[in-house]
C-alpha cells in the first residue's frame, strides 16, 4: 500500500516509521526544510513541497496513492490537503489529524475526510475509559459513515450480563466488533456470553449511542 503523509513533524515521522515496519511505501511531504530529517526515517521517500498546492501533489503522485494522512500541526492545512486528496485525486482513504477540538465539526466528508483523529479527544477518552465503568466512551469518529468507535466496560449489574451476544437486541446501525476480557481480545460470535468487566467495543452511528448506553447500563449517559 502506498501512503502519503502531509506533515513531517514528530507525528508524521512516527506514523511513517510504523507503516514502513508493516511493509508499506511511505512518502513524507513538508514545506519546512527543517522538517526534512531524512536520517530519522531513512526508508521513507521525502518531498520538500507545499502539500496544499496541486503541483506539489502531482509531484507526490497522489493519483497512485491508496491513503493520505494529513498530519500537520495546522488544522487549516490538514483540511485543504484532505479536500484536494479526495476531490482532485480520488484517494480511497483520507485520514486527518485534528489539533484543536473546536475545529472537529469541520473534519467531515464535505472536506474529504474519511477518518478524523482528535488527539485531545482521544487522550481524554482513554482517561475516562480507564476510570469509568458503565459509561459509553467515544474513542474515534469515522466521518464518512457518520459512525463512531465507542467503548463501554460492563458493570456487574448490567442487564445484559450473562446473555449471549447474539441474543441481545442491539440498536440498528450498531456492530459489536471486539470484547476485551482479562487481557485477551475476543472476536465476538453470537454464542459468546457477556461478562461483568468486559470491555465492549462497538462501531455505532451517533444517533443510537444513547440507546446503546441505556441498553448496557441504564441511568448512565454516553460521553
Amino acid at each position: 500500500m502506498r501512503v502519503t503523509i502531509a506533515g513531517a513533524g514528530a507525528v508524521g515521522r512516527s506514523i511513517a516509521a510504523e507503516l514502513l515496519e508493516n511493509g508499506h511505501e511511505v512518502l513524507l511531504v513538508d514545506i519546512d526544510p527543517k522538517a526534512i530529517k531524512i536520517d530519522t526515517v531513512p526508508r521513507a521517500e521525502w518531498l520538500l513541497a507545499d502539500a496544499c498546492e496541486i503541483s506539489s501533489l502531482d509531484e507526490a503522485g497522489l493519483a497512485e496513492c491508496h491513503v493520505v494522512v494529513a498530519a500537520s500541526g495546522d488544522d487549516k492545512v490538514n483540511l485543504v490537503v484532505s479536500l484536494l486528496a479526495k476531490t482532485e485525486y480520488g484517494v480511497p482513504r483520507v485520514v486527518a489529524r485534528i489539533n484543536h477540538p473546536k475545529n472537529e465539526w469541520l473534519f467531515n466528508e464535505s472536506w474529504g475526510v474519511d477518518v478524523a483523529v482528535s488527539t485531545p479527544r482521544l487522550l481524554s477518552a482513554l482517561v475516562e475509559e480507564a476510570v469509568s465503568v458503565g459509561d459509553l466512551v467515544r474513542l474515534m469518529t469515522f466521518r464518512q459513515g457518520q459512525a463512531n468507535l465507542v467503548e463501554l466496560t460492563l458493570p456487574e449489574d448490567a442487564p445484559v450480563v450473562g446473555q449471549r451476544a447474539g441474543s441481545v437486541p442491539w440498536p440498528n446501525d450498531t456492530a459489536l466488533v471486539a470484547i476485551l476480557r482479562e487481557g485477551r481480545v475476543l472476536v465476538p460470535t453470537a454464542d459468546d456470553p457477556l461478562e461483568a468487566g468486559d470491555e465492549l467495543m462497538f462501531v455505532a452511528s451517533q444517533e443510537v449511542e444513547e440507546e446503546l448506553a441505556e441498553l448496557l447500563s441504564p441511568h448512565r449517559t454516553p460521553h
